[in-house]
């Protein structure tokens, strides 16, 4: 059995990989979030013009986007937009809804504590950890720099 050197290994890879068809796929992230973030605009117009207050409207908007990536998720159809919208999908706060419904969706037969509850985070408790360490290191260094 003869090895192979890390060159040859590379070119090996690099003939058997697939090609990345950037430009198309970044268009379609594009769209997919630039759909998303359509129908947030609109339902920020439509929670505008029933809530006088910028704050509440903004938080029922945030409510509502949830809602709609969570019932997407459940019905299949977050999925279908995620292969058509690549990452672009991934950015909104539908994203987010998502990462947090769909090992809920998927686990559920193992029972309400060990499947949905248990594996509920497994994607996006991450997200928030990470989110929360760097809010607590800006505000430290904001603090300081003021």
């Amino acid at each position: 059995m003869s090895k192979i050197t890390t060159e040859e290994y590379n070119e090996y890879v690099k003939q058997i990989s697939p090609k990345s068809q950037l430009i198309p796929n970044m268009l379609k992230a594009f769209l997919g979030g630039g759909v998303i973030c359509t129908v947030g605009q609109a339902v920020l117009e439509f929670w505008s013009a029933r809530i006088p207050e910028t704050e509440a409207a903004a938080a029922a908007t945030s409510v509502s986007m949830i809602l709609l990536g969570v019932l997407l998720t459940a019905f299949g159809l977050y999925d279908e937009m995620a292969r058509f919208g690549k990452a672009g999908t991934l950015v909104p706060i539908t994203g987010f809804a998502n990462s947090i419904a769909s090992p809920a969706l998927e686990f559920k037969s193992e029972g309400f504590t060990a499947g949905t509850a248990a594996k509920m985070f497994v994607v996006g408790g991450p997200v928030i950890v990470f989110g929360l360490t760097a809010s607590v290191v800006y505000g430290i260094i904001y603090v300081l720099l003021l």
